[in-house]
């Protein structure tokens, strides 16, 4: 049997679920409470930090759809852990979430 397209690029997001709704959950009362303070005129230095940190949030969840992504599409589970591509996976993953600080 042949997977459908869409149900292919979802694996990795199926497995991770909870942990990527979560995260989401968390972005939403981040975005909430930015948009409180701008409706109660907070100083613009905390409207900013504010934004900054859903910025983060929201960085974070990208982060770890991409690292779901090369887990699950880009490398063969079977292969054992020294094996030239999966480290080489794991290296993209430690780069990726340095760069998304």
């Amino acid at each position: 049997m042949v997977s459908t397209p869409q149900k292919a690029l979802m694996t990795h997001v199926a497995a991770e679920k909870q942990k990527l709704l979560n995260r989401l959950k968390r972005l939403r009362g981040q975005i909430d409470a930015l948009e409180r303070a701008v409706d109660a005129d907070v100083e613009c230095a905390r409207v900013l930090q504010q934004a900054t940190a859903c910025r983060g949030a929201l960085e974070g969840f990208i982060a770890e759809v991409i690292e779901d992504h090369i887990r699950e599409h880009m490398v063969d589970p079977a292969l054992p852990g020294n094996d030239p591509r999966t480290i080489a996976a794991e290296e993209l993953v430690s780069i990726i979430k340095a760069y998304m600080r």
